[in-house]
């Protein structure tokens, strides 16, 4: 769903809905039986972002271990669903999907996807969607007795109401993957501290699982490198420019990719070129390997599922792209990333590979998006993009190709 109709839902759907769940909660906790004492039964709200699911990988695994992958469930958008496929934490049929093309198509799916929670009987709602009023109703209906997420207590910020049992405080000086740990151990507690968590999170529970391709996934993709190259790549190099980005103003100039490109391969005479991309992304990311070399670099934009696209990062020597998905799947994979950042911070959504090279040119409006504004910026002229320059991104490049 795109970000603006999540905000005009959040402002004139969840917000009113919100207030008048409020108040019935207040009377309804009079006589209401407390959660159990430790939760049985965890279904996770992160209806969007594949990126972002990524970044939680540490937090599914706490809540693994707390209660079981069989008793793990996580409520989706459905086009969300294919990450999850690849990742160990959720059974299939534990992943609860909602079809959001349009109004009438997600009511109704999130109408069937409650009446699934509500009969796995789950004690346990944790809300990982930031400060949407939509987020906040949607982990109240599920009617868990325990209730986790983010509150906005003195703080300015999007309307929530009162609807959670268990409410943290959003910290924007740490990662989101930590914050998504705090979520998962605040739910184990008693929710009596204001605000939660008040503990540290670890360095050494922030980690991701690795994967691991079969051999005949490994060689279905180097077949599809080897129809476009005619042979076998020596060097595979894969830009990601993210040509039909939902918040555009994450994008790096094309002409820019197109410099790095050419660049690349007057240093290196072994490389190969390998623009990424969706499906809708097909059209221009062809005309950019066309203008990068069609000799040397080809596009395989929307002609790979996401499993063959986590193949292809294991296969090659290095990836480039925007804060986007990619950045976050290729932190599954051993390949190294140059990550390029500028309206979203990198302190929140940094890659959590150990080997990417965030770049971020640090201008004073940066970042511009955030939960607190739906990630719509007033921006319409991304500098902090276009002050990234290609001897950046190029001298990162070397770097990591060294290493």
């Amino acid at each position: 769903m795109r970000p603006d109709r999540i905000a005009l839902t959040d402002r004139w759907v969840a917000k009113p809905l919100c207030a008048v769940f409020s108040l019935f909660e207040r009377v309804r906790r009079l006589w209401t039986r407390p959660a159990p004492e430790e939760p049985r039964r965890i279904v996770f709200v992160k209806l969007i972002e594949m990126g972002s699911t990524v970044i939680a990988c540490p937090a599914f695994a706490e809540a693994e271990k707390l209660v079981g992958r069989e008793n793990l469930f996580i409520l989706v958008f459905a086009p969300n669903r294919p990450i999850l496929e690849v990742l160990p934490y959720f059974r299939p049929e534990n992943v609860i999907t909602v079809d959001d093309r349009n109004i009438l198509a997600f009511a109704v799916g999130l109408l069937r996807a409650l009446f699934r929670v509500w009969r796995e009987k789950i004690d346990t709602a944790i809300d990982m969607e930031g400060l949407t009023s939509s987020s906040a109703l949607i982990t109240y209906l599920t009617r868990a007795p325990r209730r986790v997420g983010y509150y906005n207590f003195s703080s300015q910020g999007p309307y929530r109401g009162r609807l959670l049992t268990h409410e943290l405080n959003y910290g924007f000086q740490h990662h989101v993957s930590r914050q998504f740990v705090a979520l998962v151990r605040a739910a184990a507690g008693s929710g009596a501290d204001v605000p939660l968590l008040k503990e540290r999170i670890q360095d050494e529970v922030i980690e991701l699982p690795e994967f691991v391709p079969t051999p005949a996934a490994r060689e279905e993709v180097r077949a599809l490198l080897r129809g476009e190259a005619g042979a076998d790549p020596k060097q595979v190099l894969l830009l990601n420019p993210n040509c039909s980005d939902l918040l555009p103003l994450r994008r790096w100039p094309d002409e820019r990719w197109v410099e790095l490109g050419k660049r690349l391969l007057e240093e290196l005479p072994d490389a190969t070129i390998v623009v990424t991309g969706a499906p809708s992304e097909a059209e221009e990311a062809v005309q950019i390997a066309r203008a990068i070399g069609p000799q040397r670099a080809f596009s395989v934009a929307g002609r790979t599922s996401l499993r063959q696209l986590l193949v292809l990062y294991g296969l090659a020597d290095l990836l480039v792209s925007n804060d986007s998905g990619p950045v976050h799947f290729a932190a599954l994979t051993p390949v190294p990333v140059v990550a390029l950042f500028g309206p979203e911070t990198p302190i929140l959504y940094g890659p959590l590979s150990r080997r990417a090279r965030v770049l971020n040119s640090g201008l004073a409006c940066s970042p511009c998006v955030n939960i607190l504004n739906h990630r719509m910026s007033p921006c319409t002229d991304n500098r902090c993009m276009q002050r990234i320059t290609v001897e950046d991104v190029l001298a990162a490049s070397r770097e990591l190709l060294a290493d």
